[in-house]
């Protein structure tokens, strides 16, 4: 009985996904969303039947209505992914590696997991396509592109290489006082996205039995998807969930499983590494180089053993120096706790055991 005003009606932001609530008068009008600051111009109709349909969050909505660009893949299958690619090009904070990144990350997809090529959606400052280019905007889309229509058994995933960045929260929902965010080519422009406007665009629509990994290669990036559980891994192998949960602020999925694989803890910095072995010698991400190298090292592997590998292996190619051989040299390179070496971090949309749950895509 507390509520004696009229309903407001609930509706989704048109551009960034995010939820908008409409007042009820008038039969439309447009209506500004506190995200991504621009406006939906929402429809009022008369109720015929069940009003489900207008409460629909963005996964009930499918991939023909979000205004999809000519150029977007055609493909819905069961896998598919959207990898990004952000250089920022003649800029002071320009990075070299993200290109190779995204190639990478495209031909572990395929030719490991069988992901089909026309599934795969992908973002970079070369594409020749307009559509495909790393905007605010563009990246927006491509994320609702991702999850939208999403079905039990689908495996999606989201691979982000670029600049991440962390901005005071004011909402009160961040354990550390803290929000963290994606920044997008013309984020100085545009802004940047906050980890609560990912939650709600590519965690909260997935429903029971969808899967989403998101694989994010930036500075700052431990929680970037807001996701329930953070899991603290020691150096000698102990392991504990640590909740993010605030009273009042949801940050899960409806229904699904989200787990993020991100390149540092939240107040850490990210780095890219000169790398051999691959097809010749260039700059990449080193989280990525460590996911894949540790995928590829060990088939069927843990989340567990996948964390503790790809942390080693930026151990090796960042703070240690010189290297010792053999078992003392493997010893004293798990025990450094040097702060200034990244450590890759594993967060979900819910607990398990994870030396026992297998990594798969």
């Amino acid at each position: 009985m507390g509520n004696t005003g009229p309903p407001r009606m609930a509706s989704w932001c048109r551009h960034c996904g995010a939820g908008i609530a409409a007042p009820p008068a008038g039969p439309s009008s447009g209506v500004r969303c506190a995200f991504c600051r621009r406006v939906t111009r929402v429809e009022r109709h008369r109720s015929v039947g069940s009003a489900s349909s207008a409460l629909a969050p963005p996964s009930a909505v499918s991939s023909a209505r979000l205004e999809l660009p000519a150029g977007y893949p055609a493909s819905r299958g069961k896998k598919r992914a959207v990898l990004v690619g952000v250089s920022y090009t003649g800029t002071s904070y320009e990075l070299k590696g993200t290109g190779k990144d995204v190639e990478l990350m495209r031909n572990l997809l395929c030719d490991k997991f069988g992901f089909p090529g026309d599934s795969i959606l992908v973002l970079t400052e070369e594409s020749d396509d307009a559509s495909r280019v790393p905007t605010r905007e563009n990246l927006l889309r491509a994320m609702r592109w991702l999850v939208a229509g999403c079905d039990a058994g689908d495996s999606l995933v989201f691979h982000f290489s670029g600049h991440g960045v962390q901005k005071l929260d004011t909402a009160g929902d961040e354990v550390d006082g803290y929000n963290e965010a994606l920044c997008p080519l013309d984020f100085e422009d545009k802004g940047k996205i906050l980890d609560d406007e990912i939650n709600e665009t590519i965690v909260r629509p997935l429903g029971p039995g969808v899967k989403l990994h998101a694989i994010i290669d930036t500075c700052h990036s431990g929680t970037i998807l807001d996701l329930r559980y953070l899991c603290r891994l020691s150096r000698t192998g102990y392991w504990q969930w640590e909740n993010h949960v605030r009273p009042g602020k949801p940050k899960g999925t409806n229904g699904g499983l989200a787990i993020s694989i991100s390149g540092c803890n939240d107040d850490q910095k990210s780095s890219e590494s000169s790398v051999q072995g691959f097809s010749d010698t260039a700059a990449i991400g080193a989280m990525t180089d460590s996911f894949i190298r540790a995928v590829e090292s060990e088939p069927g592997t843990t989340y567990g053993r996948l964390l503790s590998a790809m942390r080693a292996t930026i151990r090796d190619s960042q703070g240690t120096g010189r290297r010792l051989p053999g078992r003392i040299g493997s010893f004293v390179r798990k025990m450094i706790t040097s702060s200034a070496v990244q450590e890759p971090q594993l967060c979900s949309s819910e607990m398990f055991d994870i030396y026992r749950k297998p990594f798969l895509l």
